[in-house]
């Protein structure tokens, strides 16, 4: 009878479930509003900010969601299929033929679209997640680890710096940019005779 009691899921794991649906299907419904979306995150970022700044402290807490997003935000900007790499990859093997997507690197070359390495609803879902966790990390004392601040802020700022230089060099070697700035129109001058 032991048996039959364990294959039925407890209390606790149906519980889980519903939640996760819930939770599931709230993303689900949210997932067509970029800008709502976003707008909502980045209103949350700056109530954080001001939580840090009015209570003094949290600034390790601050400093690690910084790198965190700071990462996410490279992976959003970065191609998933790296040129450079493929490239490596190509001297190494030129008589194997491979097939795989890449930005186009030659004048010649077919074209073949950005993919992004973390798209941006899972940019947009993990920075969420990271700003909630770190908000709810200022409710803790205990992670409230004094720090001399400005050496963290110098040291974000030069690593944003030189994260940033290097990410953009790479775009503008390999010819690609990120972001969708829109679909082009074609249009045709129509003569009327």
């Amino acid at each position: 009878m032991d048996i039959a009691n364990s294959s039925k899921p407890s209390k606790f794991k149906k519980l889980y479930r519903s939640l996760m649906q819930k939770y599931n299907n709230t993303i689900g419904v949210l997932t067509p509003y970029t800008l709502y979306r976003w707008i909502f995150t980045i209103s949350f970022i700056i109530i954080y900010l001001i939580r840090t700044l009015m209570l003094h402290g949290w600034f390790i807490v601050t400093y690690a969601l910084g790198i965190y997003l700071l990462n996410i935000f490279l992976a959003f900007l970065s191609p998933k299929f790296d040129p450079a790499l493929e490239m490596d990859d190509e001297d190494e093997y030129e008589d194997e033929d491979e097939e795989g997507l890449s930005l186009p690197v030659h004048e010649d070359d077919e074209f073949k679209p950005f993919i992004r390495k973390l798209p941006e609803f899972k940019f947009w879902h993990s920075a969420t997640k990271a700003v909630l966790l770190a908000f709810f990390c200022t409710f803790f004392d205990c992670l409230d680890i004094p720090v001399f601040w400005p050496i963290l802020l110098i040291y974000f700022f030069g690593l944003f710096g030189v994260t940033m230089k290097r990410q953009i060099k790479h775009m503008i070697k390999y010819k690609y940019i990120p972001i969708n700035i829109g679909k082009k129109h074609y249009t045709t001058e129509r003569s009327c005779e």
